[in-house]
């Protein structure tokens, strides 16, 4: 069963008014601003203007044509953060390929799959390839334009085809959510992996629409986050909240001008309002824009900043153009999986039918897999993943809702909450907390804090001190999968407090 919310105004629309395809786009935008900084790499320290950056992908491009790659055929991309990353994503484009982003962090074999499953013609992984400038782009906004793999939390990482219309469309989305002005130029800070949907649909290509720069780190590390702030003039920040809580926690952040930073939005994580405050009071010239996507949605919903505060549980209202349903049991009183349809929805899983099937209904809503409540604002809480669900004796516990309360015990972290499976019960609630700098969490008094603010049986039994960070995806979200296998949970020593268990 399901029941539909929709956001008025937006049922069934599509953005008419934007480029037919990626290369369209850039070179729209290479006619409009061809002396506007496009690329600052701050790990090779090269930069790129619009113009150079076409001439060089178009050059990547013909290398890539002269090496045999055709029209439609899947171009693997494995290298780090940069202007050459881009290059090969522009390039394959530019070539009427389809490129396929890598995980540079995934072993050989992983790698390999990959690469056999897109069916790639050629991966590049050291230098890109040079020839005659060429653009063989097309104008087909239903043609292919990316195969983005999945994290694979719940098995083989699947390849989600995103469309040309999918991927402009999430970026205008993106410039909605944000009130960011058609063309108004951004110096937007990437330091997420560019192989992740977050970093290259949600920061970079946004950029490319509006003509500004993308400065990109190499990886995220706070000094040089910090750094590029005040060296680069930025004023575009995205990032999960760990990155804003390491930077507001750096001795060298009090001495740091945020006065020109325009706008914050982060997300794959939840963020206690405590935390929300203070990078409210951290970014004072910013509107905040804390909102939900998934690689095969880039972009879903987006919390308005004047919600941030009263509402800083929710990830917000679903963005433009987009409908939002619920499917489950409870979906009449607003609790079940979340259901998406907006043009920025992937067409589907490469050459996984049955995947596909299974994520895409007949009538285009996309099944997420996340288990949400919906307020009587058509606003979104997270409540777990569908697969981390933890059903202990028979009642249903949703384990951001127990990381919400606990993260605002004094000293918390982070934290992660799981099920621990139980012979009698079928789980048992484990939360693994990384304590702050300096700090230590007394398991004790953190559970007792527990029964204050949340019910019985949604008080952790387990509770694991972690000295190191949580292990997280390259989406930044919270690998529970391999937290669950590699904690050494021991027996419970905090009963149940009726002593039933």
């Amino acid at each position: 069963m399901s029941t539909e919310l929709v956001v008025p105004g937006h049922r069934g629309a599509r953005f008419t008014h934007l480029a037919p395809s990626l290369g369209i786009l850039l070179g729209a935008t290479v006619d409009r601003v061809p002396h506007a900084e496009a690329i600052a790499d701050l790990r090779t320290g090269r930069r790129l203007t619009y113009t150079q950056l076409w001439q060089a992908a178009a050059r990547v491009a013909g290398g890539l044509a002269e090496a045999g790659v055709a029209p439609g055929d899947r171009v693997a991309i494995r290298l780090p953060n940069g202007a050459d990353w881009c290059l090969a994503f522009l390039g394959a484009t530019l070539a009427g390929a389809v490129p396929v982003p890598v995980n540079t962090r995934l072993a050989p074999p992983e790698v390999a799959y990959i690469v056999a499953d897109s069916g790639a013609f050629a991966v590049i992984d050291d230098a890109v390839p040079q020839g005659r400038p060429i653009d063989r782009s097309g104008s087909d906004a239903e043609a292919l334009g990316a195969l983005f793999y999945t994290s694979g939390t719940t098995g083989r990482p699947k390849g989600a085809m995103l469309s040309h219309r999918a991927l402009l469309s999430a970026a205008e989305q993106c410039r909605l959510a944000l009130r960011l002005e058609p063309d108004e130029p951004t110096r937007n800070l990437v330091a997420a992996p560019l192989f992740h949907i977050l970093a290259c649909g949600m920061q970079w290509i946004p950029a490319l629409a509006a003509g500004g720069a993308a400065v990109i780190l190499p990886a995220f590390e706070v000094g040089a986050w910090l750094g590029a702030i005040r060296d680069e003039r930025i004023d575009v920040l995205n990032g999960v909240p760990a990155m804003y809580w390491q930077a507001l926690h750096h001795p060298d952040f009090a001495r740091l001008d945020t006065s020109g930073v325009r706008r914050v939005s982060y997300g794959a994580a939840p963020t206690p309002p405590s935390q929300v405050a203070a990078i409210l009071d951290a970014f004072p010239a910013a509107r905040l824009g804390p909102g939900y996507g998934l690689t095969e949605a880039a972009c879903v919903t987006g919390l308005d900043h004047d919600d941030v505060l009263t509402h800083a549980d929710s990830v917000g209202t679903a963005v433009a153009a987009t409908e939002l349903a619920l499917s489950g049991p409870d979906a009449d009183a607003g609790v079940g999986q979340l259901l998406v349809r907006g043009p920025q929805v992937m067409s589907g899983y490469w050459r996984q039918p049955e995947a596909t099937a299974a994520a895409l209904d007949e009538n285009g809503w996309l099944h997420t897999g996340d288990l949400v409540r919906l307020d009587d604002a058509g606003r979104v809480h997270i409540l777990d993943r569908r697969t981390d669900l933890i059903n202990r004796g028979g009642e249903n516990v949703y384990s951001v809702e127990v990381e919400n309360a606990l993260a605002a015990f004094p000293g918390v972290a982070e934290v992660a909450v799981v099920g621990v499976p139980d012979a009698m019960m079928g789980h048992k609630v484990g939360a693994v907390v990384v304590p702050r700098p300096g700090s230590t969490i007394d398991p004790a008094g953190l559970v007792a804090y527990a029964r204050g603010v949340l019910a019985d049986f949604k008080v952790p039994q387990y509770v694991a001190i972690r000295g190191d960070a949580l292990p997280r995806n390259p989406g930044g979200k919270v690998d529970k999968a391999t937290l669950r296998a590699s904690t050494p949970w021991g027996p419970p020593q905090l009963s149940h407090p009726r002593g039933t268990e």
